[in-house]
């Protein structure tokens, strides 16, 4: 028997010339004169010159950026690294770069139909949230808080705040109460993003009673979201920013 190993599928030709790695490799030796003749060589450099690697992975992948790096890696030591030395960016402009008809976005979740969100539309409720967080007094340096599930709507919220310059963290609504509060306490939210309810295994299950336990066990954020999700399956679902100062709607749209 022979010990030669028989890959079980290989792609086309075809397709291997239209794949992003093959695009990446001519990349690379238009730009950088390397030449590679198979994924080991290409592998073996990127863990030998790494600086080199990541660098072209900067320049090839277009990151848009305010301030380029002054050194790709300062020192090669697992802990501590310092990447991208002086380089400054914003992750959601990098994310929101296109403004096309393309789908950037499908939510398939229970009780509710598939949205699907185009790059322009999701540009337009982004910049909506972020005007209303700005309302709010968000800014680069504070924090943002979301006690959400994985919904369009906290995808939204996300971006909205680190489109600011703010920094998001956020918590699944199946947390336990204290849970909640000591993560979120460690950072000092200015505005939390709550979930109203959701649906698992069939049940809706309502967060307000668990939302009003944070709020009263936490004095760190001074502005309470809550996201509204309508209960109606074919009407759009719906999303709003509340507060005493500020409230916008967002509309997505469903398909």
């Amino acid at each position: 028997m022979s010990d030669e190993r028989i890959p079980i599928w290989s792609p086309t030709k075809e397709r291997i010339n239209n794949s992003n790695i093959q695009e990446y490799l001519s990349f690379l030796s238009s730009h950088y004169k390397k030449y590679f003749s198979s994924y080991s060589e290409l592998y073996n450099w990127s863990i030998t010159e790494i600086e080199k690697f990541w660098e072209s992975i900067w320049e090839y992948s277009g990151i848009i950026y305010s301030k380029t790096f002054s050194v790709v890696l300062a020192k090669r030591i697992m802990h501590g690294a310092q990447w991208f030395k002086d380089a400054e960016l914003n992750f959601a402009e990098n994310l929101l770069r296109f403004k096309d008809d393309k789908i950037a976005l499908i939510s398939i979740r229970e009780r509710h139909p598939t949205i699907k969100i185009t790059y322009k539309q999701l540009n337009k409720l982004v910049t909506r949230c972020a005007e209303g967080l700005k309302q709010l007094g968000v800014k680069k340096g504070d924090r943002v808080a979301g006690f959400v599930t994985n919904y369009p709507e906290s995808v939204i919220a996300m971006l909205a705040a680190t489109s600011l310059g703010a920094t998001w963290s956020s918590t699944s609504p199946d947390f336990g109460i204290e849970g909640v509060c000591d993560r979120f306490g460690q950072i000092e939210p200015k505005v939390l993003f709550a979930i109203e309810s959701y649906s698992y295994n069939g049940k809706l299950i309502e967060c307000a009673e668990k939302i009003k336990k944070i709020k009263s066990k936490s004095r760190v954020f001074l502005f309470l979201t809550v996201i509204h999700i309508t209960g109606c399956l074919k009407a759009p679902l719906s999303f709003w920013l509340k507060c005493p100062k500020y409230q916008i709607y967002l509309s997505l749209p469903t398909y």
